[in-house]
């Protein structure tokens, strides 16, 4: 009899191992996540962290969703179509200081550096930020480089008045450089540069100004939500950010798993071309003196305020966004482990 109660209790036992995952699964928080921009290399850690198994690992049911353009991110985390979001910090800055009641916050930020520039052809009149006055840049409304170009000028001493945006889709901003349509584009350099590169301008016949060159040294690419959704979700959006840190880390060390990720999941992946859009990005936003010795989201809280005070003086906004109201350091992972 007492051998029967145990075979029962092992079968029983045996049998809640196999369902583990299956209640576990079905017990997973959903987050529908959107990025900056297209499936490409800088935001292709999220699909690492989808494709391996972090979401999962840390009960989370994640949607991935293409964006397009860091201002739209702010705007769809507010309106509620995305609980997360993976963009440039600066459009949010802009968004928090204009909406001080909508509440959006970053938990980590991935980048130490901008990716935002002004790009001309270097065989053009264009040689500094001055030169662009009474000229014409294309981009979309929600580019970053678009939104963030008062700041830019005010910092670069550039009449932002003198200066005219051609709205245009993000098929069409590169092609209006090359055809001569238009002056200069903004955007990211990882995006601009080689898409210019891709339809025939190469890098050196590019002339390339990084915000950060001239007086704009910001924050880029950060982990987003809202207050009330981390508050409403802390457990999700701690087991996000962990997820999505440790892959950004695995895809700056290790470039070409992310690659084979990214051409799994968009087979017309240009593998050459994010190969280099992966080494830009490293080299360009996210190494630096500051990581090398502190690790990632080592924010600082001065230069946090510096940038945000830049960008309600580029929109004449009135002060009153703080640091601590659009970044907390609560959710990350130990500083072990956001080393390079």
């Amino acid at each position: 009899m007492v051998l029967g109660l145990n075979r029962r209790a092992a079968l029983l036992a045996a049998g809640g191992l196999l369902a583990a995952p299956r209640l576990a699964q079905a017990q997973a928080t959903r987050v529908r996540l959107t990025l900056d921009w297209a499936f490409q290399a800088p935001n292709a850690f999220a699909l690492v962290a989808r494709e391996k198994g972090y979401f999962r690992a840390a009960g989370l049911d994640v949607t991935v969703d293409r964006g397009q353009g860091s201002g739209g991110v702010p705007v769809a985390l507010a309106g509620g179509s995305y609980d997360m979001g993976y963009a440039d910090l600066n459009p949010a800055i802009r968004f928090m200081a204009e909406n001080p009641d909508r509440g959006i916050v970053a938990v980590a930020v991935l980048h130490d550096r901008s990716p935002l520039c002004a790009i001309v052809r270097a065989d053009g009149p264009i040689r500094t930020p001055k030169d662009l006055e009474g000229k014409k840049l294309a981009a979309p409304e929600f580019d970053a480089g678009r939104q963030l170009f008062p700041a830019f000028a005010k910092a670069a001493g550039v009449d932002a008045s003198k200066v005219t945006f051609l709205s245009v889709t993000p098929a069409l901003r590169e092609p209006m450089l090359v055809r001569r349509e238009a002056d200069g584009v903004t955007g990211f350099v990882t995006t601009s540069a080689l898409a210019l590169k891709g339809i025939g301008l190469g890098l050196n016949q590019q002339r390339t100004m990084m915000y950060y060159d001239h007086g704009l040294d910001l924050y880029g690419g950060a982990i987003l939500t809202t207050r009330a959704y981390l508050e409403r979700n802390p457990d999700a959006v701690r087991g996000m950010t962990a997820a999505l840190m440790k892959a950004f880390i695995e895809t700056v060390k290790n470039g070409q798993e992310m690659l084979d990720i990214l051409k799994r999941v968009e087979p017309l992946t240009d593998v050459t071309l994010e190969r280099e859009r992966h080494e830009l990005n490293v080299e360009k936003v996210i190494m630096s003196a500051n990581v090398r010795a502190n690790g990632i989201s080592a924010v600082d809280a001065t230069r946090l305020q510096t940038g945000i005070r830049q960008v309600e003086e580029a929109y004449n906004l009135t002060p009153r966004l703080q640091a601590a109201q659009i970044y907390t350091a609560d959710f990350l992972p130990p500083v072990a482990d956001r080393k390079l």
